[in-house]
């Protein structure tokens, strides 16, 4: 079933329809082995050979059974013209499916993601894009996609990136509820800026989600250096555990409020908001005029200070004008 990325009843059903075809004898290709299970009790457990699980392989209907089905119709198309099948890259590393150049290429790529500038939740996606078997077409891939981004929110503050923003997003606010945006802290606030979750985040919330990635990466650069290759379902389950791990709560469903819903009131709140800041906003040129005029105030005084003369105490006697004859 993991192989496959099905559902156990779902191979229990093709196996029974290899059996009931004849296409395999049950006997020949299934065995009993004792399994003592985490609970501590001994059970029977049925292992089924090669063949059983090629046999499956061409019935299921899964992503990961369709690139099974093209590699296997490659090496048969090979066999029948050739007469025999070999795989040269596996050969020339002496028997082992990655190399080790593969291991060092996939360090560095990690390494690269580490340095990026791309968002918190892009970094995730571009880990998981490292997947031996990553299928940017597979189900499993749309679904980690759309789900990623609202499990660090929700592991960081509790809500969805759809739900902090209707929490948030409020014309009210001093700059709408915003924390940071496009042009901070000067410039205005634009549409796009009210529709981005992370704009919403505290200096805290963003510093501990920033630690929170970092020591994924750290996960992930471990696994490079110890030459263990991640598949797809391999990162979703490890981002899980990792949240677990860290003590926090892990995203079960989709949230509450949708990304179209919290769109719309975003943007409901910021037509209300724009006319606040319209009447606030201090402009470049305005700052640069207010400027002006003020350095202008406070040379004046100074100014009319200078050109007008000195008032003599009184009682004192005039002064002399310069130039003027004695009586």
């Amino acid at each position: 079933a993991q192989l496959y990325d099905v559902e156990v009843p779902t191979i229990n059903y093709h196996l029974k329809k290899v059996f009931a075809d004849s296409e395999l004898e049950e006997e020949a290709v299934v065995r009993n082995f004792r399994i003592t299970a985490s609970d501590g009790k001994t059970y029977d457990t049925k292992h089924y050979n090669l063949s059983a699980i090629i046999a499956v392989g061409y019935k299921v209907n899964s992503e990961r059974a369709v690139q099974f089905r093209k590699w296997a119709t490659q090496v048969l198309e090979e066999f029948t013209i050739k007469g025999f099948a070999m795989d040269d890259e596996r050969l020339a590393r002496g028997g082992s499916v990655l190399s080790e150049r593969y291991f060092e290429e996939q360090l560095q790529r990690v390494r690269e993601i580490r340095l990026s500038e791309r968002k918190f939740y892009q970094k995730i996606t571009d880990l998981y894009a490292t997947a031996v078997d990553y299928d940017v077409t597979a189900a499993a891939t749309k679904r980690f996609f759309a789900t990623v981004q609202n499990k660090l929110h929700w592991a960081i503050h509790g809500q969805t990136a759809a739900e902090v923003i209707v929490d948030r997003a409020d014309a009210t606010k001093d700059h709408m509820g915003l924390r940071t945006w496009t042009d901070a802290p000067l410039g205005k606030i634009q549409k796009f800026d009210v529709i981005v979750a992370k704009n919403y985040l505290t200096e805290e919330e963003l510093a501990q989600l920033s630690r929170l990635v970092s020591a994924y990466l750290d996960i992930a650069e471990s696994m490079a250096l110890r030459k263990i290759p991640m598949t797809m379902a391999d990162w979703e389950t490890r981002l899980n555990g990792f949240l677990e791990l860290t003590d926090r709560e892990v995203l079960q469903d989709a949230g509450k409020v949708s990304a179209e819903i919290a769109r719309a009131h975003a943007e409901s709140e910021f037509e209300k908001y724009r006319i606040v800041q319209d009447r606030l906003f201090e402009s470049d040129f305005d700052r640069v005029v207010a400027e002006t005029m003020r350095l202008e105030a406070d040379e004046k005084p100074e100014s009319r200070k200078a050109q007008t003369p000195e008032t003599p105490p009184r009682g004192a006697p005039p002064k002399k004008r310069k130039g003027a004859k004695k009586p």
